[in-house]
C-alpha cells in the first residue's frame, strides 16, 4: 500500500508540474483513487499508439481504474482544476487516427482494468415476452469476445456484432458497431437498454430511453465527446449452435447490388425466409481471390479473375450466413436453397462451409494470428470507411473500384447495404439521407517495412489514394459520410454533421463544457490553455523548495529519463512528508 501511494504521488506530481494544476499531490490522493496512475514506460508507449500506427501522442500519465468511481474522481479533478487537463478513454486501442490519444492529459485504460461482466438477468425458463428482456450488464472496457464467451455459457448472445470481436464495448458504442447483422437488428447502438456514463463534469449518470435520454442518445455514436461509458446493458437472444457460411461471386455490379438490396429488404420476414448476416467485398486482384477461397478450402489450382469474365477486371463477392441448431437442422438446406435460387450470381462460384457459431463470429481473429506470425499485423493501417448512398453506389463503383484502385490493393474492401430505419436518428451518428446506404470499407495495410513489397502497398501510396477517393466523391457530388470519421478542422466536422451540428454542439456544452474529453477526435479544443507550470511558489506553504525542484527537473529535462523517475519519487515523498509536518504544525498552533 505504501509503495502504491508513493508511485501514485510522484505520477500526480508530474501531472501537476506539467499542466500547472493548483492541486497539491495530497489533494489528488484524497480523491481516493483505488486504481493505478502510471508512468510505466510500457503503459506510456501503449497509450501513445493505436492500431492505425499513423500518429503518436504521449500522455502525461496512464490511469488504470479499479471502478467507475475512479473514473468519476479523475474526470472530476480534471473538470474542477483551474488550468485543467484532458482525459481520453481507451479500450483495445483499435482507433486509426489517434482518436483515443492525448498529449495534454491522462489516458484511461478501460480494457483489462476492471472485470464487470456477466451480471446477467434471470435465466430461468420464461414466457416469450419475458425472454425479450434478457440482458447482460457489461463494464465499458470489456471486449466483445469476452461478452460472447460469458453469455454463451447461458446459451445466449447479443444480437448485433462487429466483424472483429477484440474491441471494447464502450469503444464500439461510441461509434456505432456494425457488421452483417445490421440490416436486420441495426447497429450495436440500436441494441442497448441502458448506460452508465461519466460526463465531462465528473457526474456518473444512468441513462436510457426513459432516464436522462438526451445523454443516452448523445453518447451512442458520440465519438466519446459527451462522456465515458462505464456500464452498458446489452439485450440478449438465444444463441444458435452452428452457422452455414456461403459465398458467391458476381462479375456484374448491378446484379450484385440488386441481390444485396433484395436480401436486406427481407428483414421483416420470419427467420426461415431470410439470411442472418449479409455482407460482401470487392476483389480486384488474383491474390485476394485465392486468399478468399483459402478461408473455405485449400484448392490445388489457383483461381484467376479472368476465368470469371470479370467486368472491368473486378469481381464482387456476396457473403451470407444462416444460423441453425438441432431443431432447425433438417430444414436449413431447403431454406438456403429457396433464397439462393432468387439470386443472380455466377452459378459455378458458390462456396459453402459449416462451423460453430462462435467460430464464425471470431473469424477475423484467426486471420489476425496468421498476420501476427508473419509480422504483418503491427503495421500502419490507413483505413477508410465510408457510408455511400444507394443512388450513387454505381457511380462509386465506376470511379473507384474500376478506376482509382487499378488492379492492386493491400487488404479487404468490404461493401454491403444497410437499412436506415434500423438506425435511431436521435443518436449522434450521421448517415446518408437515403433509406438504403452502403458501407464501403477499405481495410488496407501499409507494408513499407516488408522486403520486396510493391510500391502500391506503401503508406504514402495508400494515403494518397484515400485522398483521391474522397476527392473523386466530392467532385462527383456523392454525398457520402465517413464512418469512424477523421477530420482536422472544426469546419470539416461541421460539414460532416450537417443539420446535426447545432445539436451536437449544444450537447457538448451541456455534458462536457470544458471540452476535456476525447480531444484526439479533434472536434473541439479544450477551454483551458495547457502549458508547463510557471513553478510559482504557493504562498500558503512554509516549504516550497521541493515543488520548485520537481518543476525544474521537468522544465529543463536535464536529468536522463530513467533516473528522473527515481528523483521524482523521492521529491514527491519529501513533499508528501512536508505537508504532513505542516498540517501537524497547524494543529499544534491551533491547539
Amino acid at each position: 500500500m505504501a509503495t502504491n501511494k508513493l508511485l501514485l504521488t510522484f505520477a500526480i506530481c508530474r501531472l501537476i508540474v506539467t499542466v500547472g494544476l493548483t492541486l497539491r499531490p495530497t489533494e489528488l490522493l484524497r480523491l481516493g483513487l483505488d486504481g493505478q496512475l502510471s508512468l510505466d514506460p510500457t503503459d506510456m508507449e501503449t497509450a501513445s499508439l493505436d492500431f492505425g500506427m499513423m500518429s503518436r501522442a504521449e500522455p502525461l500519465a496512464v490511469f488504470h481504474p479499479a471502478s467507475a468511481e475512479d473514473v468519476v474522481r479523475l474526470v472530476g479533478a480534471a473538470y474542477g482544476s483551474v488550468n485543467g487537463f484532458t482525459v481520453s478513454a481507451k479500450g483495445h486501442g483499435h482507433s486509426i487516427n489517434g482518436q483515443a490519444q492525448t498529449s495534454h492529459g491522462v489516458v484511461i485504460e478501460m480494457s483489462g482494468s476492471v472485470k464487470k461482466l456477466a451480471q446477467l438477468s434471470p435465466l430461468v425458463p420464461m414466457e416469450q415476452e419475458e425472454q425479450e428482456q434478457r440482458y447482460v450488464d457489461v463494464w465499458g472496457g470489456e471486449l466483445w469476445i469476452d461478452v460472447l464467451r460469458a453469455t454463451l455459457e447461458y446459451g445466449l448472445a447479443p444480437k448485433s456484432w462487429t466483424d472483429y470481436l477484440y474491441l471494447s464495448v464502450g469503444g464500439t458504442l461510441s461509434n456505432a458497431g456494425i457488421s452483417g447483422q445490421a440490416f436486420n437488428h441495426g447497429p450495436q447502438i440500436s441494441n442497448v437498454y441502458e448506460l452508465d456514463v461519466v460526463t465531462g463534469k465528473g457526474d456518473l449518470l444512468t441513462c436510457s430511453e426513459e432516464q436522462n435520454s438526451e445523454l443516452f442518445h448523445a453518447v451512442l455514436g458520440g465519438l466519446g465527446q459527451f462522456g465515458i461509458i462505464t456500464r452498458a446493458r446489452i439485450p440478449l437472444e438465444p444463441a444458435p449452435q452452428r452457422v452455414r457460411w456461403i459465398r458467391a461471386l458476381y462479375s456484374n455490379f448491378t446484379a450484385f447490388t440488386k441481390d444485396q438490396e433484395f436480401l436486406i429488404s427481407l428483414h421483416g420476414h420470419p427467420n426461415s425466409q431470410k439470411f442472418d448476416y449479409i455482407e460482401g467485398f470487392v476483389i480486384v486482384d488474383d491474390g485476394l481471390i485465392n486468399n478468399w477461397r483459402s478461408s473455405f478450402f485449400s484448392p490445388r489450382n489457383p483461381v484467376k479473375i479472368t476465368s470469371f469474365n470479370a467486368n472491368g477486371g473486378v469481381l464482387y463477392c456476396l457473403e451470407v450466413t444462416k444460423n441453425y441448431d438441432e431443431s432447425s437442422a433438417n430444414s436449413i438446406d431447403q431454406e438456403i436453397e429457396a433464397l439462393l435460387e432468387k439470386l443472380d450470381f455466377i452459378p459455378t462460384s458458390v462456396f459453402t462451409t459449416d462451423l460453430p457459431y462462435v467460430d464464425f463470429l471470431d473469424r477475423v481473429h484467426k486471420n489476425e494470428l496468421k498476420l501476427r506470425s508473419k509480422g504483418l499485423w503491427d503495421v500502419p493501417h490507413p483505413w477508410l470507411n465510408l457510408f455511400v448512398p444507394k443512388s450513387r453506389i454505381s457511380d462509386f463503383d465506376n470511379g473507384v473500384f474500376k478506376g482509382i484502385l487499378g488492379n492492386k490493393t493491400s487488404g479487404p474492401i468490404l461493401i454491403y447495404p444497410m437499412n436506415k430505419d434500423k438506425w435511431d436518428h436521435r443518436s449522434s451518428v450521421v448517415t446518408p439521407d437515403e433509406q438504403v446506404f452502403y458501407l464501403v470499407a477499405f481495410l488496407r495495410s501499409a507494408l513499407d517495412t516488408v522486403i520486396g513489397r510493391d510500391e502500391s502497398q506503401s503508406l504514402e501510396y495508400l494515403t494518397n489514394q484515400n485522398r483521391q477517393i474522397l476527392r473523386f466523391c466530392d467532385d462527383a457530388g456523392i454525398k457520402l459520410k465517413q464512418y469512424l470519421p477523421h477530420y482536422t478542422t472544426q469546419e470539416e466536422w461541421m460539414d460532416h454533421f450537417g443539420d446535426k451540428w447545432a445539436q451536437f454542439y449544444q450537447r457538448k456544452m451541456e455534458f462536457d463544457p470544458r471540452r476535456i474529453l476525447a480531444t484526439g477526435q479533434r472536434i473541439f479544443k479544450p477551454s483551458f490553455t495547457t502549458k508547463v507550470a510557471s513553478c510559482a511558489r504557493d504562498p500558503d506553504r512554509p516549504f516550497g523548495l521541493p515543488l520548485d525542484l520537481v518543476c525544474g527537473i521537468f522544465h529543463t529535462q536535464l536529468v536522463p529519463v530513467p533516473l528522473i523517475w527515481y528523483v521524482q519519487a523521492l521529491l514527491a515523498l519529501i513533499n508528501f512528508l512536508e505537508e504532513k509536518m505542516y498540517l501537524k504544525h497547524l494543529g499544534t498552533a491551533q491547539g
